[in-house]
């Protein structure tokens, strides 16, 4: 089939629609890309794009259309700026960019910011093709539990404008199953919305690697490795206050791989809290690289804010991490703590729990290497039977060949 896939985000940013992408590819279907400059999660165009485009022009084979962004940079006023940039210059460029073609099927990745959903509304209608949305980051919920926006005149805008976003889809696609409900409270016919979590790239249930030799090794330790987007939403400063709280205990640190904006504070506040010798921050590193970095872990740490709409998430690092066989230690609520919980993949606490986080850590540092492997043996379990790669992208690619027989989705906001 002829699919467009719409993201703000693509290569060589590191986001699951990359390698969705691959898959299809591989399948046979014919897929057109249109996204902005990469510039996740620094807030700067990536330097190497910068200096040569063209060589990011394709991925496994397809063009990438790409149309210019104003990108994030620092502060609340540029971010704002650049969620609305990429969806204005999509839904007025984009038309000409994809001229003279033809598609069964618009695909919109939704992450924050949930506005590239306009520019898949603008051309779902232009080339008459059914809709389809992967929502990972729900909106004006996820824009409420950061404060991105305190007016309730404001949010309830967002909602309205989801709610016509939502109602033109012919296909909607939630990463859990709790945020199914709370999609349908802005869609008027739920029986669109669907079950569709994240998976783990292949790459890590592959063979072993070599440890990373970027981590310094350290006979003794008990490695928490956290690999992802440092930001807000994951509560480092409870994470922080775990690592003061064990800072006695040798034995125990914390590897944190990743970038984003609190990356500056943490370091900031490991200098001030004298935790250089048990938190480690590494840098980013693409993700082909992180199963080198995984063979240092003895846990992977899972942690968000205390906020209602991250309850409903499961961050798509579990997946990476359970299919990579190591326990998981998770401070946060909701569906994913239950997850790993019922299939004693790891151990839990409330979120923004420093205290429990501590004991968490402390516990299963001291279980026998028994247990331990036990959870690693859950873990695996829980990864093929949830979040299985293949089924899952088997599952959308019937969803999207589906489509072309369905009527276009009803126009009623």
């Amino acid at each position: 089939m002829r699919l467009l896939v719409v993201s703000q985000f693509f290569w060589p940013e590191d986001f699951r629609v990359n390698d969705l992408v691959s898959e299809l590819i591989a399948r046979g279907h014919d897929v057109t890309v249109l996204t902005g400059l990469p510039s996740y999660p620094d807030g700067h165009i990536f330097p190497e794009f910068a200096r040569d485009p063209k060589a990011f022009s394709k991925y496994a084979g397809i063009d990438i259309l790409r149309v210019p962004l104003i990108p994030r940079g620092d502060g609340r006023l540029r971010l704002a700026v650049n969620f609305a940039s990429y969806a204005i210059t999509a839904s007025l460029m984009g038309p000409w960019k994809l001229r003279g073609r033809s598609f069964d099927a618009v695909f919109v990745f939704m992450v924050t910011p949930a506005t590239v959903g306009i520019p898949g509304v603008i051309l779902a209608a232009l080339k008459r093709a059914p809709l389809a949305c992967w929502v990972l980051d729900p909106w004006p919920e996820m824009l409420e539990a950061f404060n991105a926006i305190r007016s309730r005149t404001v949010l309830r805008a967002v909602g309205k404008l989801m709610s016509l976003v939502y109602n033109r889809c012919s296909l909607i696609l939630a990463p859990s199953r709790t945020v199914i409900r709370q999609i349908a409270t802005h869609c008027n016919d739920p029986s669109r919305i669907v079950y569709f979590p994240n998976w783990a790239e292949p790459i890590f249930g592959a063979a072993a690697e070599p440890p990373a030799p970027e981590v310094p090794m350290r006979e003794g330790t008990f490695d928490v490795l956290f690999a992802g987007n440092i930001g807000e939403a994951q509560d480092f400063p409870a994470v922080l206050e775990a690592a003061e709280i064990l800072k006695s205990d040798s034995r125990i640190r914390w590897l944190l791989i990743g970038g984003g904006r609190m990356v500056g504070w943490i370091r900031e506040e490991i200098a001030r809290r004298g935790l250089e010798q048990s938190v480690l921050v590494l840098g980013r590193y693409p993700v082909g690289r992180m199963p080198s970095f995984y063979q240092h872990a003895h846990a992977m740490l899972v942690c968000l804010k205390d906020e209602p709409i991250f309850s409903m998430t499961i961050p798509s690092k579990l997946q990476s991490y359970l299919a990579a066989g190591v326990p998981i230690i998770a401070m946060l609520n909701g569906e994913c703590a239950d997850l790993i919980e019922s299939s004693h993949a790891g151990l839990t606490c409330r979120a923004s729990d420093a205290q429990g986080l501590a004991m968490a850590v402390r516990r299963l540092a001291a279980m026998p290497e028994e247990a331990r492997a036990e959870m690693r043996r859950n873990a695996l379990a829980l990864s093929a039977r949830e979040f299985d790669r293949n089924c899952l992208i088997s599952r959308l690619e019937a969803w999207l060949i589906d489509l072309r027989n369905y009527p276009l989705a009803q126009r009623s906001a």
